[in-house]
């Protein structure tokens, strides 16, 4: 096991960047007391992760792969996510997919910051929830842990693809007072991503709960208005 996980850990080395490397930190915010304290980086641009991914994940076995998605080094535990994120994409039934699930849910220790969420999230539990159920989404949207609650926002963009947006609105009011702009952020994409399919269900959303959200929340959710409505919300004029 250990010679398959250092051969990733080498091949992503082989493509570390030292300005990308002393960046990460500050870009992911890794610092003292911030959300991602103490994560650690090879500065590797994210196209190399998904060409080691492609390399590696072939052979790598689950417990292979349960062990670099806990790796303290994020670039090792995104590689994890591609792969797994991979290996869902090609799983053929609901017996195939429900390993590669119970994985996910059982690493989510180290799926502690943005990019690994949105990566995942909507690739692995969108499909499986869709559905299984949405119970768990709500579950770790109430959680009070901002990763199950980015995760839970996230999972919806399957959705919505698919043009279900109740879920999302669902979620969407739950996480509406969220302290961390982090949530803000997903939330409003995804209010803007069921705009893109649906204007008239953003619309009626946001005409009952835009008085209420974070300023964060609402340019993400309205970014690509027309201009005249864009002002009409920040100015609290609907």
């Amino acid at each position: 096991m250990a010679k398959r996980i250092e051969g990733i850990r080498v091949a992503l080395e082989e493509s570390s960047d030292p300005r990308r490397k002393e960046h990460a930190p500050r870009y992911f915010k890794s610092g003292p007391g911030e959300y991602a304290e103490g994560d650690l980086f090879l500065g590797v641009p994210v196209p190399d992760q998904r060409a080691v991914a492609k390399e590696f994940g072939p052979s790598i076995t689950l417990e292979e792969l349960g062990e670099l998605l806990l790796d303290p080094i994020h670039e090792m535990r995104l590689t994890g996510v591609f792969i797994l994120v991979n290996r869902m994409k090609k799983a053929k039934s609901r017996e195939d997919q429900r390993p590669l699930v119970d994985l996910y849910l059982a690493s989510l220790k180290g799926i502690n910051n943005w990019d690994l969420v949105d990566s995942s999230a909507p690739h692995i539990l969108g499909p499986w929830t869709f559905e299984e159920g949405q119970d768990m989404l709500y579950d770790f949207a109430g959680s009070g842990d901002l990763w199950k609650q980015r995760i839970a926002i996230l999972t919806t963009q399957f959705y919505i693809r698919k043009g279900y947006f109740s879920t999302t609105l669902h979620l969407a009011k739950i996480l509406l007072h969220h302290p961390h702009d982090l949530i803000h952020k997903a939330v409003g994409w995804m209010l803007r991503e069921v705009g893109e399919k649906d204007p008239t269900v953003e619309y009626e959303f946001l005409d009952e709960h835009y008085a209420d959200m974070p300023r964060t929340m609402l340019r993400y959710a309205i970014e690509k208005f027309p201009e005249r409505d864009r002002q009409e919300y920040l100015k609290g004029l609907r």
